[in-house]
Order: C-alpha cells, then sequence, then structure tokens
C-alpha cells in the first residue's frame, strides 16, 4: 500500500508539472541614430611668381573640403588683410599691387565671401577641390619690393 500511494503521488507531481505554463513576456528596443552634416577644410597657397610688366599675371591656388555625403556647403573668401574698398592688394612696405580671386578660369566672377560670391557644393564623402583662380591688375605701375615679396593673407570660410 505504501508503494501504491509513492507511486500514485510521484505521477501526479508529474502531471502537476506538466500542466503548469511558464509564463512570458515581450518587449523591443527602439533603435535610432542621427548623421550631421560635418565638414573639414584645407587651402593650399597662392604663388603668383614673377609679375610680368604689364602686370596682368594669374596664378592659382587650391581649397580641399570633405563634407559628410549629401551635406550642402558654402567657401567664402575674405578681401584679405589689406583690401581697400574690397579692392584686395598684395603689400611690400608701402608698396601694393591690386589683384583679385575669381570662381572660374575666365577669371570673370570674383569670389566673395557673401551671397553670389560664395562656392556651394554638397558633399560626397570624398575629398572635392576647388580652384581658386588669380590675377593680379593690369595697367599697374609695378615697383620692386626690394627684396621683399608682396603678400597678403586671405581668410577661407566654410559654412555647412
Amino acid at each position: 500500500m505504501k508503494f501504491a500511494l509513492l507511486l500514485a503521488t510521484a505521477v501526479l507531481g508529474v502531471a502537476a508539472t506538466q500542466t503548469a505554463s511558464a509564463a512570458t513576456e515581450t518587449s523591443s528596443i527602439a533603435a535610432s541614430a542621427s548623421v550631421s552634416t560635418v565638414c573639414a577644410m584645407n587651402s593650399a597657397p597662392l604663388a603668383f611668381g614673377e609679375v610680368a610688366p604689364s602686370g596682368a599675371t594669374a596664378g592659382s591656388a587650391m581649397v580641399s573640403v570633405t563634407c559628410t555625403d549629401g551635406g550642402g556647403y558654402t567657401v567664402g573668401l575674405g578681401d584679405g588683410l589689406h583690401s581697400v574698398a574690397a579692392q584686395r592688394n598684395l603689400v611690400s612696405g608701402s608698396n601694393a599691387l591690386a589683384y583679385d580671386l575669381y570662381k572660374e578660369s575666365g577669371r570673370t566672377i570674383r569670389w566673395g565671401d557673401a551671397g553670389a560670391g560664395l562656392v556651394s557644393g554638397a558633399g560626397t564623402a570624398v575629398e572635392q577641390s576647388l580652384t581658386v583662380y588669380g590675377q593680379v591688375k593690369a595697367g599697374q605701375t609695378l615697383l620692386s619690393g626690394n627684396g621683399a615679396p608682396y603678400t597678403d593673407t586671405i581668410m577661407v570660410t566654410l559654412t555647412y
């Protein structure tokens, strides 16, 4: 009888275990990310070299911009440290040599620091090279720099 009672208890215990079900709950995790426009810029100097007797001497420089793919940007060029009435000037001592910077090789569209003077682009996640076309104005009286070069510094502004 004890054996039958023990066997019945064991069978009931197994049956009770099999009929109990485990409870489950589910949840979710929301994932998100954002990508902001990020840009970097490098610039190279512009060297006109020896200015021709006529004064009209051309040169060029590069501004390299790398921005996040699809990110818009503008690049502006200031008037320089020695500008007078928005005329860019290279100086050597008290001597000045007028020049300007342009957006295109024809040197007719001035590259400035506002409005239509800006150069605009869209990032491609790859470096983009922008050429700055320079021109020393023709018809100037050329004065020797007496060994000192004519120089100026242009502020390049990248906005994104």
